[in-house]
């Protein structure tokens, strides 16, 4: 097989991948997603006063309509993949929430046991699949288990955030900075020491949602509490913001190289 035929393959894969390729700009609407997720939590649940279980249903409700809408597109679509991010962000963060608050389970528990089903996931995933790749999410059955990881990454990040900055006492801004620098430390086994990609993506996938979310307690919750006082309101609204403006700029760019490949052919 010549080189032309390869990256010709290699082309028409990417065309039919169904999440987006992990660029710059992926880890930082990743990060605001999941920033958003914590203060959006704490806004329905709290501010609104709908409670924990009310709020869990109606987004579970939402959730469950933005990965039908994901699951009709047949290929990464950027409003119909990041929606469906930022929701499940939301819906990790209420799942973990509900077992401490609601339940009594302890944050080291759910630490424990969303680390277990995750991994479980990965296991099923690889066992069915042999690849845990995101350049490879073609089928229907591949994108569910990419989805049920995604959600246990969410849950798992959002118990080792809150052990951490809560129950170990650090603060907000120590905890996110902990973080931050075990991601970095995987970015640098990648980029120099050959650690493994797909070992490298999801580590740092799972680490970020601690990493955001941290800074998102920390702009939002009252100064008394560690935070800047900022409000959830405020942070929602402006990470929410942002996620547009780059979801609009990853449309515009994929309207742009699509134009420029049917030129081309």
């Amino acid at each position: 097989m010549d080189i032309a035929t390869i990256a010709t393959i290699h082309e028409h894969d990417s065309e039919l991948n169904r999440v987006p390729d992990v660029a710059l700009d992926f880890w930082l609407i990743k990060i605001m997603a999941v920033t958003m997720g914590e203060t959006a939590a704490d806004y329905l649940a709290v501010n609104l006063g709908l409670g924990l279980t009310v709020t869990s249903l109606i987004m579970t409700g939402v959730l469950v309509v933005a990965l039908v809408l994901q699951f009709a597109q047949k290929r990464y679509v950027p409003w119909a993949y990041w929606l469906a991010v930022v929701l499940i962000s939301i819906v990790g963060t209420l799942v973990t929430d509900n077992l401490v608050d609601n339940f009594g389970v302890r944050l080291e528990t759910t630490t424990i046991v969303f680390s277990v089903v995750l991994a479980l996931t990965f296991m099923a995933w690889y066992a069915s699949e042999r690849t845990l790749s995101i350049h490879t999410i073609f089928t229907t059955r591949r994108e569910i288990f990419y989805w049920l990881a995604i959600l246990f990454t969410f849950s798992l990040g959002t118990a080792a955030g809150d052990l951490v900055a809560e129950r170990f006492d650090l603060g907000y801004l120590n905890t996110g900075l902990i973080f931050g620098g075990v991601i970095a430390a995987i970015w640098f086994a990648w980029y120099f020491l050959g650690l493994n990609a797909i070992l490298a993506f999801w580590l740092a996938y799972i680490l970020t949602r601690p990493f955001g979310a941290s800074f998102g307690d920390l702009l939002s919750q009252p100064v008394e509490y560690g935070g800047m006082g900022f409000g959830t309101t405020f942070t929602s609204l402006t990470f929410l913001g942002c996620i547009v403006v780059i979801v609009l700029y990853m449309t515009l760019k994929r309207l742009i190289d699509e134009d420029e490949h049917a030129l081309l052919d």
